[in-house]
């Protein structure tokens, strides 16, 4: 507080430096005193150009050693009664009022100006202020936004250095640690300066989702300032420096892999994918001695206080012993204890006594994601995550074949908070409504020691967690392509599950109609359902149209109450469920008025359907493969001006006269751009789809509706002039795929959209007319991942594929047909230009496999491989060598005839390590009807059948089908 009134007055003169504008007749001057500071308005003091202070001398001497100096010293100022003040005037004036005790508040909109006025005037309680705050935010574990933004952390970190305050720099490094991965999406991240960099990472607070995240961090980092400045030997000895923080160990596969082209970060790729391979082919009994051959960091997850996520996404090298390694105190590895767990763990993958586990803490988790960790025991990860991430919520477990009904059951238990699970897998090719079945026949897997795999039965068993489950809290369940799933497993969840608000049982053939309907009827909350390709038929319908059971009529929608499960529903998938006809679809539609996701792709919807949607939220619409007309989804789109996703390709009817019986006054002939002049009216689009009917005029109408499109299809029937395609980037700058099936598209054309597309990630052309060359493809498109040529490039030849691994460096997915020229020289080519493919489809692709497939099995993270009729040099054993060389192969097509020895080995259960499917299709030879004096070898291969194998958790299901697969 201020002195006393005894104390001799200095008066203070300030000039104003930013003075707000005068109003007209104002002074230019203010006189002010400490002794109401109380009631001091900077809004009108700021108005003044000088501004003079009255403040006790005492005061100012005793609070800042600025003034100590220059008042009580044998300055000239010693004995003035007056000062002359240059400084900020708002911060000067806040100064004041710490010097004279009044309330400050720091914020990171101040803290850098009154930090500097605090050092140079010499105010230690000021400078304390500043340090407190500072050290509070940066060791804050609030998630709010960020109170210091990047662009000041900069300033204050340079600051810091240039006038040596040592507290500075530390709590600034500490502050972009925890905060990093927030960090990495600013625009300022590639201006932070390399030291700061360096000691953030280097920081034990260090926080990021997954040591991939550090890496592409890293490398934008690393990418933007090399091309400032010059590449001399101190700098390359930085990079150097900087990179070897990353832990290779525990990167993702494919992203390792993708890293292997030559460049600055090659050599550590190279060393990554090795030590990842080294880690996959050990046994489990010889982990232990390569975890003592290592410094153990490098194989441990980054895990502070402040870790939110955990992201193990596509690691084939995670076990239970590293996962559990990541998890211990650091001063518990030299615990001789805390070795023989890992020994236990890793030699026969049994249960860990919890009295055995010296595990940290990590409160602040809530999601993990151990998608595609096929080596990952889940017993034992489970253990693990119910001690040390006791609220955990979200967990991610899709591709998992070993992940059993019976571990779900289990999940639940140990982590009572779960709300969010995810079991996706490859859905099962084999859908009833889209295949001709000729036999099938399933084998059990062969029974496992009780120590490696929980038993196999069901979800509705209490036997083993005797006396059963509680209730869980779990909210959102995907349960996608799990054809493991029966009517007992969804039984439990109904029983067990019944806070259930999502659900996607998306590809779940097993499970009938009956029990999903019972389920429905069960989960009352459930707002959002997706059942593509599954049985979802009538008594579901009926399940979610019939009213609420007394007893539950709390349903509702804000002040509205509903009767019906469809009243709330918001979103819907019922993509090829046949079993759902006119009659019920109408009955649904009716009531399902909220709905903000609705798909109907390939089911019986007519128009009286669509008429009798009285919804208004929509924002996603599917009506693909339908016989609706352009009337019926014009009173959609009419009444639903939120819409941004629309899929109408395949509507053969939906720009043909069609009258209505619903009592709707439409007319009964419908003019063709009605629906696009209603959606460029009405809609904001980020995706369409559409084929018959959809040309250059109806894009020009569209035009309002896409200048924020980023998903582009244009299938059979739809035929967009050259001056539409070649508008496209100008129409819709923000195009991010684009997939373009029977137009005609030239060089031109081409190099227009890859020029100006610079976000573009997604580009198929598939059996497109027109005279495309080599040139199409010589621009640089670093953004692009995947790229689909099917029937466009017969010329292509190994020097045009070059010319595209040059250009299109980054694909991570690629598919070519008919390129009719490649050689077996290709497969090389392909893996030195793509080493991190996850996805390869080869098929008429010339001479490719006539002497064997070698090389492209460099291609290590490829998760879904596609051979076809390249060439009949493929061994036998093929599968076998591809699912032991590619640890992340979950899906395999081939064609018999492209074997050498007329035959292929098929992989039993151990031998298939993460395979999910495999189809062989068979050919037969036939006749030219022309000439019918060709040779054998000449004859025209047609399609005879396809042999389908698909595994799940329990059994090998053997198919054979018309359908070439």
């Amino acid at each position: 507080m201020a002195s006393s009134s005894g104390d001799q007055f200095v008066i203070l003169t300030c000039t104003n430096l930013n003075p707000i504008e005068l109003d007209a007749g104002k002074d230019k001057e203010i006189l002010i005193s400490t002794e109401n500071i109380q009631s001091w308005d900077l809004d009108t003091i700021l108005h003044h150009q000088t501004v003079k202070i009255h403040a006790y001398r005492d005061r100012l001497i005793e609070q800042s050693s600025y003034f100590h100096g220059l008042l009580s010293g044998s300055f000239s100022e010693s004995s003035s009664d007056s000062v002359s003040v240059q400084w900020d005037l708002p911060t000067f004036m806040n100064i004041l009022k710490c010097i004279y005790g009044w309330p400050l508040d720091v914020t990171s909109n101040n803290f850098l100006s009154l930090f500097e006025g605090a050092l140079y005037y010499g105010v230690e309680m000021l400078i304390v202020k500043c340090r407190t705050w500072f050290s509070e935010v940066s060791l804050s574990k609030d998630s709010e936004p960020q109170k210091v933004q990047l662009e000041d952390l900069i300033h204050i970190w340079n600051f810091g250095l240039e006038h040596a305050s040592d507290f500075v720099p530390e709590l600034c490094a500490r502050y972009l640690a925890r905060n990093f991965m927030w960090a990495t999406s600013h625009k300022y991240f590639v201006k932070i300066p390399y030291n700061l960099l360096l000691d953030s990472i280097r920081h034990p607070c260090l926080t990021v989702e997954s040591e991939m995240h550090l890496s592409d961090a890293l490398l934008i980092w690393i990418d933007t300032n090399t091309e400032q400045l010059d590449c001399s030997n101190w700098i390359e000895d930085d990079l150097t420096v900087i990179l070897k923080e990353i832990r290779i160990g525990m990167l993702p596969l494919w992203f390792a892999a993708g890293k292997r082209r030559p460049s600055y970060f090659s050599k550590l790729a190279d060393e990554s994918v090795n030590s990842i391979v080294r880690l996959v082919k050990i046994p489990p009994s010889s982990l232990i001695n390569v975890l003592e051959d290592v410094e153990l960091k490098c194989l441990r997850i980054r895990l502070t206080e402040y870790s939110e996520k955990v992201n193990l996404c596509g690691c084939p090298q995670m076990t239970a012993a590293i996962l559990l390694l990541s998890v211990l105190d650091s001063s518990d590895l030299l615990d001789p204890t805390s070795w023989k767990i890992l020994e236990c763990l890793d030699k026969d993958q049994c249960r860990i006594p919890s009295s055995l586990l010296p595990t940290l803490s990590f409160e602040a988790v809530h999601e993990v994601d151990i998608s595609k960790c096929p080596a990952l025991h889940l017993d034992s990860a489970i253990e693990c995550f119910s001690k040390s991430f006791p609220l955990l919520r979200t967990i991610k477990a899709a591709y998992l074949l070993n992940f059993r009904t019976t571990t779900l059951c289990k999940l639940v238990q140990k982590c009572p908070l779960l709300c969010e699970v995810d079991l996706t897998v490859d859905p099962s090719p084999l859908i009833p409504t889209k295949i001709s079945v000729v036999s099938s026949s399933s084998s059990l897997m062969p029974p496992v020691s009780n120590k490696s795999i929980v038993g196999n039965s069901s979800l509705y068993v209490t036997s083993v967690y005797h006396p059963g489950p509680s209730l869980s809290n779990i909210t959102k369940l995907t349960l996608e392509g799990r054809n493991d799933l029966c009517d007992s497993d969804l039984e439990f969840i109904s029983k067990y599950c019944v806070s259930l608000v999502y659900l996607n049982l998306k590809g779940c053939i097993s499970v009938t109609d009956v029990c999903v309907s019972n389920l429905i009827r069960r989960c009352i909350k459930l707002h959002s359902i997706i059942v593509c390709d599954t049985y979802f038929g009538v008594n579901s319908v009926r399940a979610l149209c019939s009213e609420f059971p007394d007893g539950n009529s709390s349903a509702s929608h804000g002040k509205r109450h509903f009767d019906s499960l469809a009243s709330n529903l918001q979103t819907l998938h019922m993509s090829c469920c046949h079993g759902v006809d006119e009659t019920m679809l109408l009955e649904l539609m009716s009531q399902a008025r909220m709905l903000k996701s609705l798909c109907l792709s390939g089911t019986q919807l007519g128009d009286n359907a669509l008429y009798n949607f009285s919804g208004s939220s929509l924002e996603m619409l599917d009506v693909s493969n339908t016989m609706i007309s352009g009337a019926s989804l014009a009173h959609i789109v009419r009444g639903n001006t939120g819409l941004k996703y629309l899929n109408a390709r395949g509507c053969k009817n939906l720009f043909q006269q069609q009258s209505n019986t619903s009592g709707i006054d439409f007319s009964s002939s419908f003019p063709c751009e009605e629906i696009f002049v209603e959606l460029g009216r009405t809609c904001k689009l980020e995706e369409i789809a559409l084929g018959w009917g959809f040309s250059h005029l109806s894009l020009e109408t569209l035009k309002p509706a896409i200048t924020s499109l980023r998903t582009i299809t244009v299938g059979l029937g739809g035929s967009l002039s050259e001056d539409s395609l070649r508008l496209l980037p100008t129409t819709c700058p923000m195009l991010e795929s684009i997939v373009l099936h029977f137009q005609v598209i030239s060089d031109s054309i081409m190099i227009s959209l890859l020029a100006s597309l610079r976000r573009l990630r997604a580009f198929a052309l598939c059996y497109c007319l027109g005279d495309l060359s080599i040139s199409s493809f010589k621009l640089s498109v670093p953004n692009l991942r995947k790229l689909k040529l099917e029937r466009v490039t017969p010329w292509m030849t190994n020097y045009d594929l070059v010319t595209l691994t040059q250009n299109c460096a980054n694909l991570v997915e690629l598919s070519l047909l008919g390129c009719t020229r490649l050689n077996s020289d290709s497969q090389l080519i392909i893996s030195q230009g793509w080493p991190g493919l996850i996805s390869l489809h080869l098929e008429e692709c010339g001479d490719i496999t006539t002497h064997g497939v070698t090389s492209l099995f460099n291609c290590i993270a490829i998760e879904t491989l596609l051979l076809r009729h390249n060439g009949p040099g493929i061994h036998k054993t093929f599968i076998l060598d591809a699912a032991s060389k590619m640890p992340m192969l979950r899906q395999v097509s081939l064609d018999l005839c492209d074997a050498s020895d007329g035959e292929l080995e098929i992989p039993d259960y151990v031998d298939r390590y993460f395979l999910r499917t495999v189809k062989i299709a068979r050919c037969k030879s036939r006749r030219c009807i022309l000439n019918h004096n060709l040779s054998e070898a000449h004859r025209q291969r047609v399609h005879k059948e396809s042999l389908v194998l698909v595994w799940n958790s329990k059994n090998l299901i053997r198919t054979v089908v018309k359908e070439r697969l």
